[in-house]
């Protein structure tokens, strides 16, 4: 007998969330275009580069909770451009004061400004520091099965492996990779990074991710407010394909029906 697979809730840091699309901010043409666009996605979860983004840091200036606001949007700041630990925790440590005792934040310690791929030694030394203070941390990380476990026992609440390059719209570059992590997992794991279209967020979650975050491939495509709605619908239906179970993947097909009876 097959087993069934049951849904479960998606939760992060004791709070349940409907939507498993998690979207960021930036790249958009303007802020209005950011906020029908996330409207569009569905998302409830919206990420926000604090080095980057007027949260009420720049008075007089635009600011994006204006249009994306704390009790309609979980703000989920981020440590993007930061490439050192003490930089990244000095930027949660803004992010909480800016959103009054915030602790959820999204850590990413980057390697470089050509592929912004993570640097896995500072991510590990911010991410311990930054629980030890109360923070509830989601990581940005390498699809490194190893490092994924140690982020997880150091107490981070989601581990969120690259599945191609930031910004590339590569896809899933290694899907093997990503379902080592996914078997070991004892805590919430999230796609980031490397998704370009709905496939890509489906195959995603047909792997078994809790969820996917993603910014590039709405806000760079030619209808940013058409993806974003694709990629709802592509998640949801990614999660449902995993909860299914597909068919088994054969060399060729088998007669559905027996061959006995036919008229010859």
């Amino acid at each position: 007998m097959s087993t069934v697979r049951s849904d479960k809730p998606f939760v992060l840091a004791g709070r349940t969330y409907q939507s498993r699309l998690l979207v960021g901010t930036g790249k958009y043409r303007d802020m209005e275009e950011t906020r029908l666009a996330i409207e569009a996605s569905g998302a409830e979860i919206v990420t926000v580069a604090v080095r980057r983004t007027n949260l009420g840091q720049n008075p007089g200036e635009p600011n994006l909770l204006d249009i994306l606001p704390p009790d309609r949007y979980t703000i989920l700041p981020n440590t993007a451009g930061c490439y050192d630990a003490i930089e990244a925790v000095r930027t949660c440590r803004l992010a909480r004061e800016l959103l009054d005792g915030h602790n959820l934040v999204k850590l990413e310690v980057l390697a470089d400004q050509k592929t912004l791929f993570p640097n896995v030694i500072e991510t590990l030394k911010a991410a311990e520091v930054l629980v030890k203070e109360g923070f509830d941390v989601m990581v940005y990380t390498s699809d490194d099965p190893i490092i994924a476990r140690q982020l997880a026992e150091i107490g981070c609440i989601a581990v969120m492996p690259l599945a191609g390059l930031i910004g590339t719209g590569l896809g899933i570059c290694n899907p093997y990779n990503l379902r080592i992590i996914l078997e070991e997992a004892k805590i919430p794991v999230l796609v980031d990074a490397g998704v370009g279209t709905a496939s890509d967020a489906t195959i995603a979650m047909e792997l078994g991710c809790e969820a996917v975050l993603m910014n590039s491939a709405i806000a760079h495509a030619q209808q940013p407010i058409l993806m974003a709605e694709a990629m709802k619908h592509a998640i949801v239906a990614g999660r449902l394909a995993y909860l299914a179970g597909r068919m088994p993947k054969k060399l060729y097909a088998s007669a559905s029906s027996p061959l006995d009876g036919l008229i010859k």
